[in-house]
């Protein structure tokens, strides 16, 4: 009988699955007599990223930008679902319980932004917060490296897009309302499900959902615009929420929405088999078949154009749902970003001085 290792209070993975790296692995045997309370769970660790550059660029032509910003690799918010996993697997660590107790910090974020703004080689354009890990997980209210980069950014005003489930967004309406006034700033709040029980499980270290609508009403009363994500739509667990969130979400103030189906790449596929046995296991099977139905009868399709939407008639009907949800509920789409008022605060013009 395969076994189970029981969940982890506070976190999203209980294990961590082997590296596709490394050669070498440590596969530790679960005792499932274990009380909950008997389980080791490790402590968030917090390690230098010294890096010496801060923007990075891709060429993915499904992702919808092309420059982002990470101050931070890892995120404690511990979603399962979280495609961002494998990425840890380059630091030679896990895509479990390393990638949300191991967080990479990147002191120098701000300094290193404004040195790359400043640098006559950069040509101003639209920069995603974050590509890839959340810039408002726990962590970020003590550091306050995404609010010391959204810092550097207004003073240059150049044009940035936030995406995150944490309402610590609102704490940094000052900087963002000063680059919404240069049509320079935009906030995506991923809204997952209205149900703070299953967001328990499934993202629990992130902000409950009442707590994400009330960050889109703030935002939206300080005058910056924003958009509900639902991210991801997971096949037969969440999927039926779609109307329910675009309805709150536009209530709330928000102007556009969009959606994400669950991506399961490499070992991710593991986790969150396993994750459905602990907490849904009498849901299990049927999840995993929807999934499949949505990827070519695999769990996961890597190609551009799929990997974001899926493919069959399952993944058409979450479609038209969403589209007609978007239709009744009026969302009037999300401004365009300009770069218009970019600045290099450092330059000052030439004065003519006349004896």
């Amino acid at each position: 009988m395969e076994q189970i290792p029981l969940p982890l209070h506070g976190r999203g993975a209980s294990l961590n699955p082997a590296n596709r790296f490394e050669p070498i692995h440590y596969d530790q045997d679960w005792d499932e007599g274990l009380d909950d309370d008997e389980r080791p769970a490790p402590r968030t660790q917090f390690f230098r990223d010294t890096t010496r550059s801060i923007i990075a660029t891709n060429d993915s032509p499904d992702v919808g930008f092309d420059a982002s910003i990470n101050p931070y690799r890892g995120c404690e918010h511990g979603c399962i679902y979280c495609f961002a996993r494998p990425f840890h697997e380059y630091l030679g660590l896990s895509s479990g319980l390393d990638f949300e107790s191991k967080i990479f910090v990147k002191e120098d974020a701000p300094e290193l932004l404004r040195r790359e703004l400043s640098s006559p080689r950069w040509q101003p354009k639209f920069l995603a917060m974050s590509g890839v890990t959340d810039p408002y997980q726990p962590i970020e209210r003590r550091l306050q490296l995404t609010r010391r980069c959204l810092q550097v950014l207004a003073e240059f005003r150049n044009p940035v897009g936030i995406v995150t489930k944490n309402h610590t967004v609102t704490r940094d309406i000052d900087h963002l309302g000063e680059l919404a006034r240069h049509q320079a700033a935009s906030v995506c709040i991923s809204v997952t499900t209205l149900d703070p029980k299953l967001a328990d499980v499934m993202e629990p270290r992130a902000t409950r959902p009442q707590g994400r609508l009330d960050a889109i009403a703030e935002l939206s009363r300080a005058g910056i615009p924003v958009k509900v994500l639902t991210a991801p739509v997971i096949p037969g667990l969440n999927d039926h929420e779609l109307p329910a969130i675009l309805a709150a979400a536009r209530q709330a103030g928000a102007v556009d929405a969009g959606f994400v189906m669950l991506r399961l790449p490499y070992a991710l596929k593991d986790l969150f088999t396993n994750w459905l046995a602990q907490h849904f296991p009498e849901r299990k099977q049927k999840v995993l078949g929807r999934i499949r139905e949505v990827r070519g009868g695999d769990l996961y399709q890597s190609g551009f154009g799929k990997r974001m939407r899926g493919d069959g008639i399952f993944a058409d009907m979450v479609e038209k749902m969403f589209d007609l949800a978007y239709a009744k509920e009026k969302f009037p789409g999300s401004p365009e970003l300009s770069t218009a008022a970019f600045r290099r605060p450092q330059e000052t013009p030439m004065m003519l001085f006349v004896e």
